[in-house]
């Protein structure tokens, strides 16, 4: 049986974390997956966002009319978009494969990981040992389990397979009401697809701010066919060679919606299933989430968790954080540092964008915490009169108490670019006047939208405050 310094199960996020550092240890690397790099890279973050980008540019005739342009709706060429998308990527992967093999140190293991005990995991035929485990293993979309699954047959898809598909579909059904299903539901859109997206709930993207929420609905709604609350009974044939996706409200009402394409984007379990993490005795909640402690050490000490088997927050940039901070402390063992999940923040990239950190409105009311609130809309501020904005803005929450931001939230262009000079002032303790007034603001850039945002909060101060200054 070989012994490792270290093993890391999955090679997403944990494989960025074997540097150079670590070549004088003797590493496991092991990915069950026939792609190499992680859900990022392979189908999640990087390709989404690729096909978004096109969406944008067929999208932007809508705009372009209010502004005496004549552009016309874009045309998609499917497999131009898609080919020139896994052109990239799939390169990419296995040439980190092929990088990742050549390392003398490093030893990858294509197959399922399963402790035995603590220190001793079976890898397909292969047992293996190592003084420490990196659990990276991530997530995977959630399936439904209605009858007629098997009917419905290739027809029915997730984030996993939806990219890949041969040629667009006349019409497609998406399930769910997240950050998916939004940018699916955007891209598919743009590029004239049918779309009816079938959400449980009456609120899309329920983890934003109400007024970002119901803005959002109010917009992709002129775009996409939205149906609320209503979840899915079974999938039927219908007449043609149609699928029959049935649904059914809250009253008992059927509906029946006739479609190419079934997404499901409800939702991501974690893989932690086939880990048997009882025989490592590691603790980990019913979902399967492992229990960690601010260094990402799991219930056994020289076991480590990181991404979305571990973490409340099933984002890219989390892991790699969360990544880091094993990185150091298996070097630095002496000298451990923290996890810092203080300000995260999250973009929805769809249409219209979406982008948020810290706590909604409705957090601090039912937190009893004491806020004032700013919205300032893009039209009000110079580039936005330039793109004769109507429907988008930034909302603020800040504490009257300190003047720290509490909460940041925005919807419209640029969203995930406006939002991290707020992340930068609320991780590193800026208050609303340190950074509206300490700093410059070019002007008439899209940014003074943020600044106004600022400049309103403080407008809110009481007559002794602005008399100290």
């Amino acid at each position: 049986m070989q012994h490792f310094d270290l093993a890391v199960i999955g090679s997403g996020s944990g494989n960025s974390l074997i540097d150079e550092r670590f070549e004088g240890m003797k590493v496991a690397l092991i990915e069950r997956d026939h792609v190499f790099g992680g859900t990022c890279l392979n189908r999640g973050c990087i390709p989404t966002k690729m096909f978004v980008y096109p969406a944008d540019l067929a999208t932007s005739f809508e705009e372009a009319e209010k502004l005496g342009l004549e552009l016309g709706a874009g045309k998609a060429d499917w497999a131009a978009v898609r080919d020139r998308i896994f052109g990239r990527i799939d390169p990419i992967s296995r040439g980190g494969l092929a990088w990742r093999e050549q390392n003398a140190h490093v030893t990858v293991f294509h197959g399922e990981a399963s402790f035995v005990d603590p220190h001793t995991l079976q890898v397909g035929g292969t047992r293996i040992s190592a003084d420490q485990i990196v659990l990276a293993t991530g997530s995977r979309p959630r399936m439904l389990d209605v009858p007629g699954l098997d009917i419905a047959g290739d027809r029915v898809h997730t984030s996993d397979t939806i990219m890949r598909i041969d040629e667009l579909p006349e019409r497609i059904v998406i399930l769910g009401g997240g950050f998916v299903a939004a940018e699916f539901a955007h891209v598919f859109a743009a590029f004239g697809v049918d779309v009816t997206l079938v959400q449980r709930s009456e609120i899309l993207l329920r983890g934003e701010d109400e007024e970002v929420s119901a803005a959002f609905a109010a917009q992709l709604s002129k775009r996409v066919n939205l149906r609320f609350n209503q979840k899915v009974s079974a999938l039927e044939e219908g007449p043609g060679g149609d699928l029959a996706v049935v649904t059914e409200d809250r009253n008992g009402v059927e509906y029946i919606y006739y479609t190419d394409l079934l997404l499901v984007a409800v939702g991501r379990d974690r893989n932690y299933e086939a880990l048997n993490l009882d025989a490592a005795g590691v603790e980990y909640k019913p979902t399967g989430q492992v229990r960690v402690d601010a260094r990402q050490r799991t219930s056994q000490p020289h076991i480590w968790a990181l991404g979305d088997i571990s973490s409340d927050y099933f984002l890219k940039h989390v892991a790699n954080h969360e990544s880091r901070t094993v990185q150091h402390n298996l070097l630095h063992p002496d000298n451990p540092v923290e996890s810092d999940h203080r300000y995260v923040p999250a973009a929805v990239f769809s249409k219209p964008a979406v982008a948020s950190v810290g706590a909604t409105e409705r957090q601090l009311k039912a937190w009893g915490n004491p806020y004032v609130s700013k919205v300032q809309r893009y039209g009000d501020v110079a580039y936005g009169w330039a793109m004769e904005d109507e429907h988008h803005f930034v909302k603020l929450l800040a504490d009257p108490r300190t003047w720290h931001l509490l909460g940041a939230h925005i919807i419209g262009p640029q969203a995930s670019v406006l939002i991290q000079p707020l992340v930068q002032a609320m991780t590193f303790g800026l208050t609303v006047q340190e950074m509206s007034r300490g700093q410059y603001w070019i002007h008439p850039a899209l940014p003074e939208v943020v600044e106004n945002a600022l400049l309103g909060l403080l407008e809110q101060r009481s007559p002794a405050e602005l008399e100290g200054g």
